[in-house]
C-alpha cells in the first residue's frame, strides 16, 4: 500500500471525538473491507447486552449480581432511587471529607494537619488509585500518597521508611477492601497498626475504611471509632471501582479535581453508547481486538503510551482486561480458555527495550500507541534547530509506528490533547466499555474471577499445611527432621515438595524459630524448632 493509499485509509478509519478530545486511528490494522459488515450482528448483540447491563440486568450470573460501575458517574442511570441516592451521598461525602482534611477540621489527635496518606489495598483497590495518583500528581498535591499494595513485609518497611516513622502522626491511612477479609489488605492493616503503635500513635484516630456495609472491616471501623467509613457495593467489581470511593477518596485527598474526572468518564460513557460501530470508539477497540486475535487471544496487546504520566496505565489495564477476559469457560459452559495478554512500557523508553523484537521478532502482538499532543504547560526548550524534547518524543512515536507498519505489524493509535483529570476519566471509561463489548463478542463473563478465588484457596491450603508442620515440630523439639520425615509423620507424603518449600521458607525467617541443619544434599537437610 503506497503513501496515498495509506492517507486515504487513515481518513476513512480515523474516529474523531472532539467533545472527548479523543481520536482513535485503526487504519494500521490489517482488516479487510468487509470486516465491519461481517461483525455487524455480533457488535449489535454486544450493544444490546451493554444496554441491559446498564439498566440493571443481572450481568454477572455466576454471582447473581448487577454490574453498575457506569452508574457511579451518572447516578440517574441506577435502577432504583435507593442506589442513585447512595452514589450521590458517597460522592458528596468524599468531597466533604477531603475538604475537612485539607482545612484542618479533621486533624491528627496531637494537632496540626494531615499531610500524607497511606493507602492499603490490593488489585483494583490499589492499581486504579496508583495510576490516577501518578498520572495526575504534582508538587502542588495537598497530601502525598503512599501505598501498601502487597503482603511483602520488606515492601511495607520501605513505605513506612519513606513516610518517616516520626511522621505517622500526621499520616492518614485508608483501608480499601470490599469484604474486609482480603488477606493482603488485612495483613497491611495489621502492619500499619503495629507501625503506628511503635510510633506511639493511635491507629483508629488516623484510619478510614472503604468497605462493604456489614463487612468485617466495617464492623471493626465502627467499633474502634475510625475517622470515617465509605461504602463499596457488591455491584462494583474491584477492577472497575476507580470511579467509586475506592478511587475518588484518594484522588480528592491528593487534591485532584474529582468532578472533572467523573465528567470525563461520564462523557465517554455517553459517546460509547452509540450503536453505530464506526462512530463508537470503544466498539472500535473491541472489534480491533477481535480482528487481531481471531477472537481467541492469538496475539498480545502491547501498550506504548508516549507520556511518562501514563507509565502505570499498562499495569492498570493488565488487571482490567486480563482478569475480565481470561476465562476458561464461556457463558454456555464450553471450555474456551479465552484471554488477551497486556504488557507495556512507555515511549521512548521502549525504543531501547523491546521495539527491536516488535519490528523484527515473532509477530504475536498488536500495538496500541497513546499520543498526548501537548508536551507540557508553557513553552519547551529548543534542544536542536527547530526541535524540542517533545518534538523528539513525537518523532520517536511516529517513527516507531511507521517502522512497525513497514514489517506488517499492526497498531492502533489513541490520541488525546493533554493529561488532566477529565482525560484520565475518559481513558478509563473507554477501556471499561471496550472490555464489556469484547467480552460479549467472545461470549465470556467479564465480571467474575474464578481463577483469582482458586489462587486464594490454594494459598490457604499452603498456610494450613505450614501450621500442621509447625505443630508437629513443636512436639519433636529435640529432634532434627528432614522434609521426608515430616511428610511421613503427618501423612502427607504426596505433598512432600510443598513441605520442603515451606521448611525452606521457615528456616530463612526467624519468626517461628525453625533452624536448619545441613545435609549431604539440598534435599536431605534436616530442620528443628528451637522455641
Amino acid at each position: 500500500m503506497n503513501n496515498c493509499q495509506l492517507w486515504a485509509r487513515y481518513q476513512n478509519y480515523f474516529n474523531d471525538n472532539p467533545a472527548l478530545g479523543l481520536g482513535i486511528d485503526i487504519s494500521r490494522m490489517n482488516f479487510q473491507d468487509d470486516f465491519f459488515s461481517s461483525m455487524e450482528g455480533s457488535i449489535q448483540g454486544a450493544f444490546q447486552a451493554m444496554a441491559e447491563l446498564e439498566s440493571g440486568a443481572v450481568a454477572n450470573p455466576d454471582e447473581q449480581r448487577m454490574v453498575g460501575h457506569y452508574w457511579l458517574r451518572t447516578p440517574a442511570l441506577a435502577p432504583s432511587s435507593q442506589l442513585s441516592d447512595g452514589i450521590i451521598r458517597t460522592i458528596d461525602g468524599v468531597r466533604a471529607f477531603a475538604h475537612k482534611v485539607h482545612g484542618g477540621e479533621i486533624a491528627p489527635p496531637e494537632g496540626g494537619r494531615f499531610n500524607q496518606v497511606l493507602i492499603i489495598g490490593i488489585g483494583g483497590s490499589a492499581l486504579g488509585p496508583q495510576f490516577v495518583a501518578d498520572a495526575l500528581g504534582s508538587h502542588q498535591d495537598k497530601l502525598k500518597l503512599h501505598f501498601f499494595d502487597n503482603t511483602d513485609p520488606d515492601g511495607m518497611d520501605r513505605v513506612i521508611a519513606q513516610i518517616g516513622p516520626k511522621n505517622l502522626g500526621t499520616t492518614l491511612t485508608l483501608v480499601l477492601s470490599k469484604s474486609g477479609g482480603t488477606k493482603e489488605t488485612r495483613n497491611g492493616m495489621l502492619e500499619a497498626r503495629a507501625a503506628y503503635a511503635k510510633a506511639s500513635q493511635d491507629f483508629p484516630a488516623h484510619a478510614v475504611a472503604v468497605t462493604g456495609e456489614g463487612s468485617e472491616l466495617d464492623h471493626l471501623a465502627k467499633e474502634e471509632g475510625w475517622l470515617a467509613r465509605f461504602p463499596m457495593w457488591d455491584w462494583v467489581g474491584g477492577r472497575t471501582s476507580i470511579t467509586s470511593a475506592v478511587g475518588l477518596l484518594p484522588a480528592a485527598l491528593q487534591g485532584i479535581d474529582i468532578d472533572a474526572f467523573l465528567d470525563g468518564a461520564r462523557l465517554c460513557d455517553e459517546a460509547t453508547r452509540c450503536r453505530t460501530a464506526r462512530n463508537n470508539p470503544a466498539a472500535l477497540l473491541a472489534l480491533m481486538w477481535f480482528h487481531a486475535t481471531g477472537g481467541a487471544g492469538r496475539k498480545d496487546m502491547v501498550l506504548l503510551p508516549y507520556k511518562d504520566r501514563l507509565l502505570l496505565f499498562s499495569r492498570y489495564l493488565q488487571q482490567l482486561i486480563m482478569e475480565s477476559i481470561g476465562k476458561e469457560f464461556d457463558r454456555n459452559g464450553n471450555q474456551v480458555n479465552q484471554g488477551l495478554t497486556v504488557y507495556g512500557n512507555k515511549g521512548s523508553t521502549d525504543q531501547h527495550a523491546y521495539v527491536q523484537q516488535l519490528r523484527e521478532g515473532v509477530d504475536n502482538f498488536f500495538v496500541t500507541f497513546i499520543e498526548v499532543r501537548k508536551d507540557r504547560a508553557g513553552r519547551s526548550l529548543v534542544v536542536d534547530p527547530d526541535a524540542t524534547s517533545g518534538d523528539y518524543l513525537f518523532g520517536f512515536r511516529q517513527g516507531t509506528r511507521e517502522a512497525l507498519h513497514e514489517k506488517g505489524r499492526e497498531s492502533i493509535t489513541i490520541s488525546v490533547e493533554r493529561i488532566d483529570p477529565r482525560t484520565v476519566g475518559t481513558l478509563i471509561a473507554l477501556y471499561e466499555r471496550a472490555v464489556g463489548f469484547y467480552a460479549s463478542l467472545v461470549n465470556v463473563n467479564a465480571y467474575h474471577q474464578p481463577g483469582v478465588e482458586a489462587g486464594k484457596k490454594a494459598a490457604g491450603t499452603i498456610l494450613d499445611l505450614q501450621r500442621e508442620i509447625l505443630a508437629y515440630l513443636r512436639t519433636k523439639r529435640k529432634r532434627t527432621l528432614t522434609a521426608a520425615d515430616i511428610a511421613a509423620a503427618i501423612g502427607k507424603e504426596e505433598q512432600i515438595e510443598s513441605i520442603f518449600h515451606i521448611l525452606e521458607h521457615l528456616q530463612a525467617n526467624p519468626d517461628h524459630g525453625v533452624v536448619m541443619m545441613e545435609g549431604e544434599t539440598l534435599f536431605t537437610r534436616s530442620y528443628q524448632i528451637i522455641r
